[in-house]
Parts: structure tokens; C-alpha cells; sequence
């Protein structure tokens, strides 16, 4: 039996209701969310698991549990490979995340949806095309991975290696967010949205000479500040020399004052202060 126009129209207007309805519940759900105190064995954990929280300003620590609230309420942490998802991992995953984005504008990682934690290493399938266009199925262990279509995994032993020790250059936290950092302008190429136009042919000049800096030092086998692994590709290089900015500072400026710079720059920050 056809539905008569009459009854077409108040199914429209019960279902724009309804999601109006759901919208504004929504809303008010979020306000509470942000409005609740930040739980006590929160804070506790940052205290405990990661000992920069307690070095940094108090206007920082607010705003970075503030920051912690919303990321936890828009994102899914699901745990693999038999991890079981805790406030723990949650809010040390979160407490890092967001330390790239304190003090300065965001959009929160609003494109990112899902956080995948695996208790270890795991293994990546992918398809790698060589020279002669033949397709070859690999498998590769990784510790962490940024994907641009809202995903991020993370094998929690590494996190929490790198929580522990917060000055040694290397956090797989730090890294993958950067990556979703550096997507933001579209692509993962080593350079995020920045604040000015100008702000790009610098950053360009710059980094491009830091890059190609570091693969000459590791061809002649010096000894680098930066990971190795920053030489892979632009993008590998961006997100290398955001875990030295925030854990060896003082280093990276001594020896690369113009990638520090821009850096504190993009970052509106300067680590120097809490290391």
C-alpha cells in the first residue's frame, strides 16, 4: 500500500526529530564528560607511569587533562591479541598523544577513530612491487602504525618502554601521532598544516636539508642524533625528529638549532623547560 503524502511527511518530521534529539543528547553527554572532574587514578597514573606530567606547568597539566578527557570519549581503544584495554593504557596512550597538541590551535586528531593496541610486536602483511613490477607478499614486524583512514596501532610493551625512559629518544607514541600530525595537510610528506604560507618555504628549506644531512652522515657511518630510521623518507624524518624534540631538547638544539626552532615553533613549545 503507497504511503500518502501526509504520512511521507510526518515520517520526515519524526526522523528529523529523532536525530535532532540524538544530536543535542550527544551534545549535553559531551558537556558532562568535560565538565567531570578529572578522576584522582588518573592523575595517579600520569604521576606514576610518566614522570614528565609531574615537570610540566600547571596551566599544561589541566589543559593536557582536559585534552585526555576528549580523546578518550571520541576515540576506540580495542584491544588485540588477547590485551585487555585498561584505564592504564588508555590514559597513558591519550597523555602522550596529546602532548603534541598542547598550547597551541587542533582539531584534536578529529580524523582518527580507532586505537588498536597489541600486547607486542605484530606482524604487518603488505604487498611490495619490485623492479620488474612483480607483486610480493611480506609480512613485517612493526611496534607501531598510522594509517590514514582513522586508525592507529600500538604494541603496548613498547609503550610502555618508552614511558619509562622519556629521554632516550625514542617513543612509538610520539612517533605514529605524528604521522597523523603530518596527514592532516593530506598526505604524510614531513610537512604538517602549518600557521602561515610563509611558515612552508622555511620549513621546506630546512627540513630538506636536515634530511639530506643526516642520510650523507649515515653513509659515511657517523654517528647521528637522530634515528636512522628518519632517513627512510620525509615523512619518517618528521616524525624521528618530533620523539628528539620533545625527549633530547637540549641535544637537538645544540646540534640542529635551526630544525629546533622550527619545531618549537610548530609546537608552541619547548621541552627544554620540563627536561
Amino acid at each position: 500500500m503507497l504511503l500518502s503524502e501526509q504520512s511521507l511527511l510526518l515520517i520526515l518530521f519524526i526522523s528529523l526529530v529523532a536525530i535532532f534529539l540524538y544530536v543535542r543528547y550527544k551534545k549535553l553527554q559531551y558537556l558532562q564528560v568535560m565538565q567531570k572532574p578529572f578522576p584522582f587514578e588518573w592523575v595517579s597514573l600520569l604521576e606514576e607511569k610518566l614522570p614528565i606530567y609531574q615537570k610540566l606547568p600547571e596551566f599544561l597539566q589541566q589543559e593536557l587533562q582536559q585534552k585526555i578527557k576528549h580523546f578518550l570519549y571520541t576515540k576506540v581503544f580495542i584491544g588485540c591479541a588477547g590485551l585487555v584495554i585498561t584505564d592504564e593504557i588508555k590514559v597513558i596512550i591519550a597523555a602522550e598523544a596529546n602532548l603534541l597538541i598542547l598550547n597551541r590551535p587542533s582539531n584534536c586528531y578529529k580524523s582518527l577513530k580507532w586505537i588498536y593496541v597489541y600486547p607486542s610486536v605484530f606482524v604487518a602483511k603488505r604487498e611490495v612491487k619490485n623492479e620488474y613490477g612483480l607483486v610480493a607478499k611480506t609480512r613485517t614486524a612493526l611496534l607501531g602504525e598510522s594509517w590514514q583512514n582513522g586508525k592507529i596501532i600500538l604494541a603496548w610493551d613498547n609503550v610502555e618502554s618508552g614511558m619509562r625512559n622519556f629521554h632516550d629518544g625514542h617513543n612509538v607514541v610520539l612517533h605514529e601521532f605524528a604521522h597523523q600530525l603530518d596527514q592532516e595537510s593530506g598526505q604524510a610528506n614531513g610537512a604538517p598544516l602549518l600557521y602561515t604560507k610563509d611558515s612552508y618555504h622555511i620549513w621546506s628549506r630546512v627540513f630538506s636539508d636536515e634530511f639530506t644531512q643526516l642520510q650523507k652522515a649515515l653513509q659515511q657511518g657517523k654517528h647521528t642524533l637522530i634515528d636512522r630510521y628518519g632517513a627512510t623518507n620525509p615523512a619518517e624524518f618528521f616524525a624521528v625528529v618530533t620523539e628528539v624534540f620533545f625527549e633530547k631538547p637540549q641535544a637537538l638544539q645544540k646540534l640542529h638549532p635551526e630544525l629546533f626552532t622550527l619545531l618549537k615553533d610548530y609546537y608552541q613549545l619547548d621541552p627544554r623547560d620540563w627536561n
